[in-house]
């Protein structure tokens, strides 16, 4: 759930695109009241507008449906105050519809389309007013939401750790030493990603990769460190970027401690852990210079399993058999991927055939397929 920018033509190569299922419907926003039961939002984007069906909502939970009627690849955003991230859905093909549940109190909100996945995105205010029930209101939930912030905070802990232990090797000139450490101090980051990309201006600080960069903004982060120590191999004039990546985690960490999450972030993240994936991992192109991608596929999906474990009592008591497939299904993604092991690790992904890469994207389409019906069964 990353909020970095993607080209469309990168999108275009992805082989294959991973096929996220809208599960849920919604109310007709006239006869919608302050509770737990979703309000339908209809969302027409085009390459040159952004128009909501409505601006003006009960507090609540919202269901927005947002339709690509352009000619590239769009993606949509819900911000509060700062642009903070309260929901997003990326990856909207040209003709093709999908949906976002996001549970909102009263506030002032700003709507975004991001044609071409590029800039600020086409904004619409979005007033939220009233009281309402919360998911987080209810037993389950809430000790759900509690248990995957425990996870995060103990997951953005190590990240700082590894993210150290890896810029230090950074400047020590240990390219062999920090080449290692890459992999690893990422996984932290990767498990996590849905919480970090919450923030939207730390995200591409952090993890942006070199066409992600708007022009005139300087491209920082693990990628450009990723660059100098496999494309060039020089990491002699590195040390900025290596400095700038500690600050940037720790003020990551340090917000992440003070983070409010609400259920349908967990459902979410989990969804969107898998769509990050399909749309940067399975391609080859998040890790283009180390072709470690196969790392961050593994800490992608063990962030996506945690999210769902969490919910998973939840899920049992309202769908049994689907708590059931949710256990097989991530089980059996795990075993696909681990035939890919070397070691501590995995095999570059360019070891990889064409025939292994559709074997990984095959479970990972089955997977998100029964991922996509934990937002609604979350918002009830």
């Amino acid at each position: 759930m990353s909020t970095r920018a993607r080209s469309a033509t990168r999108l275009a190569s992805a082989v294959p695109a991973l096929l996220l299922l809208a599960a849920c419907g919604g109310m007709d926003p006239a006869t919608a009241t302050s509770s737990t039961d979703p309000t339908a939002v209809a969302v027409s984007a085009t390459d040159s507008t952004c128009e909501l069906d409505a601006t003006e909502l009960a507090a609540g939970t919202h269901e927005f449906t947002v339709t690509n009627a352009g000619s590239s690849v769009t993606e949509f955003y819900v911000y509060a105050q700062g642009d903070r991230i309260m929901g997003e859905v990326e990856n909207i093909a040209p003709g093709v519809a999908r949906t976002l549940l996001v549970e909102l109190p009263a506030g002032d909100y700003q709507t975004a389309c991001k044609p071409g996945m590029v800039g600020d995105g086409i904004r619409t205010a979005l007033t939220v007013t009233g009281d309402a029930v919360q998911l987080s209101d209810d037993e389950a939930l809430a000790t759900a939401v509690t248990d995957y912030t425990r996870y995060v905070n103990s997951q953005a802990v190590a990240l700082q750790e590894q993210t150290q232990a890896f810029v230090d090797a950074v400047n020590a000139g240990d390219v062999a030493a920090a080449q290692a450490l890459y992999p690893v101090a990422r996984t932290y980051f990767e498990r996590i990603e849905p919480v970090a990309s919450s923030f939207g201006d730390l995200d591409p600080r952090i993890d942006a990769r070199e066409n992600d960069v708007a022009e005139g903004e300087t491209w920082t982060g693990f990628h450009v460190l990723e660059r100098d120590l496999w494309a060039t191999g020089d990491i002699s004039a590195s040390g900025s970027v290596a400095h700038q990546l500690t600050t940037d985690i720790a003020d990551l960490v340090a917000r992440v401690q003070t983070i409010q999450l609400q259920p349908l972030d967990l459902a979410n993240g989990a969804l969107g852990l898998l769509d990050e994936i399909a749309s940067g991992k399975i391609t080859g192109e998040e890790d283009r210079y180390s072709h470690t991608d196969l790392w961050d596929f593994r800490a992608n999906l063990d962030g996506s399993q945690a999210a769902v474990q969490s919910l998973r009592p939840v899920i049992a008591a309202a769908a049994p058999d689907l708590a059931a497939a949710l256990d097989a299904a991530f089980t059996s993604t795990q075993a696909e991927l681990a035939q890919y092991a070397s070691g501590d690790g995995f095999v570059p992904y360019t070891d990889l055939t064409p025939q292994q890469v559709q074997g990984l994207s095959d479970s990972l389409n089955a997977l998100a397929a029964l991922v996509s019906q934990v937002p609604a069964l979350v918002a009830g």
